[in-house]
């Protein structure tokens, strides 16, 4: 069962990466922001380094292979946001990836119990909800929706690694630190590839989006890494997807967009599913 504790600071996780969610969405060139978003989040995890003890080495390798995995991830959400509203992308990459992942646990010794498994079940559905129905109406393009859910299976990923190194790392905040100090420099390769030197203009123009996109995504993942040292894995990524209410109720203020009855009752079966997972 997950603590009222750790359910709250996940909820505040959720919230957070929303935010960011929603700022790359607005973003007028969003490879680039999002390469200064890792970049912001480089500088600000170098701040706090020289204080914090190396990981342990067994959870090394599985840093190396989220950074990868991560680069994969930011690419894939540049695109899925450039074909699709945050209200539909995002809730079909959040809502996805939990189901994923709690598939995998049997393989990562995590057990599942059928009340956690109704749980997740009812989370992703409710997450999916709007974008399976707008899909079938002709609201939403193709592209969008596989670039949703080729990140779906890229967030399981990340999720499960990044589960196993926080918990063999011996410190959540290091681990959490030194991937968002590694994780820029691939994006930033990317960014240089594609756009060659228009990054480090634009880093000069943008560098308040940078850093506040900088600190919601640290503290919404460092959030979620010490919550996995804590509880259990499938729980933690199911209950932060509660973030889809956040991005949905930011995309119909914010940005206008439709779809309002279906995000509500997406919203009542993820309410009832994150119920089961709280008591799970």
């Amino acid at each position: 069962m997950i603590t009222t504790t750790v359910a709250l600071v996940v909820l505040l996780s959720a919230l957070m990466h929303a935010g960011w969610n929603y700022l790359v969405k607005v973003s007028p060139d969003r490879l680039l922001d999002t390469a200064a978003l890792t970049i912001g989040g480089s500088v600000v995890s170098a701040l706090f380094l020289h204080w914090m003890p190396l990981p342990d080495a067994a959870s090394r390798p599985w840093l190396g292979v989220s950074m990868v995995v991560h680069v994969a991830y930011f690419l894939a959400l540049v695109e899925a946001y450039r074909h699709a509203d945050l209200s539909v992308a995002y809730p079909l990459m959040r809502g996805l990836a939990p189901m994923l992942v709690a598939l995998a646990a049997p393989f990562f010794g995590e057990p599942l119990g059928l009340p956690l498994i109704i749980g997740v079940v009812f989370v992703g559905l409710g997450i999916m909800l709007p974008a399976i129905i707008g899909l079938h109406a002709g609201a939403i393009q193709k592209a969008g929706i596989l670039f949703a859910v080729l990140n779906a299976f890229i967030i399981a990923v990340y999720t499960v690694v990044d589960g196993i190194g926080v918990r063999l790392s011996g410190s959540a905040p290091s681990y959490t630190l030194w991937l968002f100090f590694l994780n820029a420099w691939g994006i930033v390769g990317v960014a240089l590839w594609r756009r060659k030197m228009a990054l480090f203009p634009h880093l000069r123009q943008r560098w308040a989006f940078a850093l506040s996109g900088a600190v919601l995504t640290i503290g919404s993942y460092g959030i979620v890494l010490w919550a996995m040292s804590v509880a259990s894995i499938p729980a933690v990524a199911a209950l932060r997807e509660i973030s889809v209410i956040f991005a949905a109720l930011m995309g119909s203020l914010l940005l206008r967009e439709q779809m309002g009855r279906l995000r509500v009752s997406g919203a009542v079966v993820i309410a009832i599913g994150a119920g089961i997972i709280r008591w799970a």
